[in-house]
């Protein structure tokens, strides 16, 4: 019996095996869905999941060549732009890898960057800094002037507000710290304790006003999760 997919059911497939991570199972359906023309008319979110997620998976088959001329073929929307940034960059970086023998260091990083700048088809033109864009390193700035050490709750609200991870959020929390402290020497760690201990032991202070509204809407509802957990 030929089975039919709709265009919403299609899209949904995508979304649920790409978060669930299972790659044989999303090269089967990929599959079934290029062997069959049994699919209904796809609508364009349809055909961004389908392409988003033959491009995670050329990636995780090591076909870069494949990944870059998917992302750059199609004009994906902007809930889609931050994966899809992770995997063009992690794939050039695999490959100088490789080239080189050895694991590129933030200088040799940086250099891909700039030879393999993202293209405008998954990239909105924003400044960006390490795939951080300025605004959402902005709120983390003012954040870490209000609190250094946010709490677990805080972090996943950052995360939220900036469309970055929480596991992002804390890496950048801790290198600022470790920066600050090379700056400021021992005495800023003396600082940073009582900060912490005065801050923690009084009623929680609102957040920066600039955090709370700079971003997108989805600071209204901090607590929701990404749409895709990291790959890399």
């Amino acid at each position: 019996m030929e089975v039919v997919f709709s265009a919403e059911q299609v899209a949904c497939v995508c979304e649920v095996l790409l978060q669930g991570g299972s790659m044989e199972r999303l090269s089967t359906f990929l599959h079934t869905l290029a062997s069959s023309c049994s699919s209904s008319s796809s609508s364009s979110s349809s055909l961004e999941s389908v392409l988003k997620a033959r491009a995670v998976l050329a990636f995780h088959q090591g076909r870069f060549a494949d990944l870059y001329g998917l992302l750059e073929g199609f004009p994906f929307s902007q809930r889609s732009h931050l994966l899809l940034q992770r995997l063009w960059l992690r794939a050039h970086y695999v490959e100088a890898e490789r080239q080189r023998g050895r694991p590129l260091g933030a200088v040799g990083k940086y250099r891909i960057r700039r030879k393999f700048p993202l293209p405008h088809t998954i990239w909105d033109g924003e400044e960006t800094s390490y795939c951080f864009k300025e605004i959402s390193r902005s709120v983390l700035r003012e954040w870490y002037d209000y609190k250094a050490y946010p709490s677990t709750r805080e972090k996943r609200e950052l995360a939220a507000a900036t469309g970055l991870t929480v596991t992002q959020v804390s890496n950048w929390f801790k290198n600022r710290r470790q920066r600050d402290r090379t700056t400021n020497g021992p005495e800023s760690d003396r600082s940073e304790v009582y900060a912490i201990s005065d801050r923690d032991a009084s009623t929680p202070c609102s957040p920066p006003h600039a955090a709370l509204h700079c971003c997108s809407p989805r600071l209204s509802h901090p607590t929701l999760p990404l749409n895709h957990p990291p790959l890399l």
